[in-house]
């Protein structure tokens, strides 16, 4: 069923995206030793939430789904501020960013994903190409501050599922259709949950 839907957005020419690589990954264990596991607002351990699989998307990408808005997601390096839903189907992704059911929500332990659109809608992943490893990302959640710290990218072609696989470190992804106006390849980002200096 997710090929069917990455087959799907090609077609119709969205911003959402999938990749297939790992390089570059926070899981990597030259990365651990330097990753800080709990977020910048909250002074408990990161919440031990079971690894869960994402849900299959559906045949059709706009299918059904309710609108929930779940909290905000700021990028300060591209000047993003935007409202964050919590949605597979194109209904819920024209809004915004989405969440990808199934995946971890952030602060948790796993994969947080997140899809959004480069030149249609409200375009709020448009530059998310600018990044650069370091930058941060800050999702609220639940009244839940939780900040990400970029540390790699890569783009692959559409057909690229690794994104929805769960990781034992609290992690993040962001992607989207590359280039620009195109959805011929997939702008992924990838990020680790940061406490900052200690």
């Amino acid at each position: 069923m997710l090929l069917v839907l990455l087959v799907s957005l090609l077609l119709v020419g969205t911003g959402a995206v999938w990749h297939d690589g790992r390089g570059g990954r926070p899981d990597d264990p030259a990365f651990e030793r330097s990753a800080i596991t709990t977020t910048t607002t909250r002074s408990d351990a990161v919440a031990q939430a079971p690894l869960t699989r994402p849900v299959d998307v559906p045949d059709d990408p706009y299918a059904p789904e309710p609108l929930v808005e779940i909290g905000t997601i700021e990028i300060p390096k591209i000047n993003l501020t935007h409202r964050l839903f919590h949605g597979i189907s194109l209904r819920t992704i024209d809004r915004g960013p989405s969440h990808w059911p199934g995946s971890a929500m952030p602060g948790e332990v796993g994969n947080a994903v997140f899809s959004g659109h480069r030149v249609t809608h409200s375009k709020p992943f448009r530059d998310i190409d600018r990044m650069a490893p370091g930058d941060q990302v800050f999702f609220t959640v639940n009244g839940v501050r939780s900040t990400y710290v970029m540390t790699g990218h890569e783009i692959v072609t559409p057909k690229g599922m690794h994104i929805v696989e769960p990781t034992a470190t609290p992690t993040a992804t962001l992607f989207a259709c590359h280039p620009p106006g195109s959805a011929k390849f997939r702008y992924v980002v990838h990020l680790a949950l940061w406490a900052g200096p200690t």
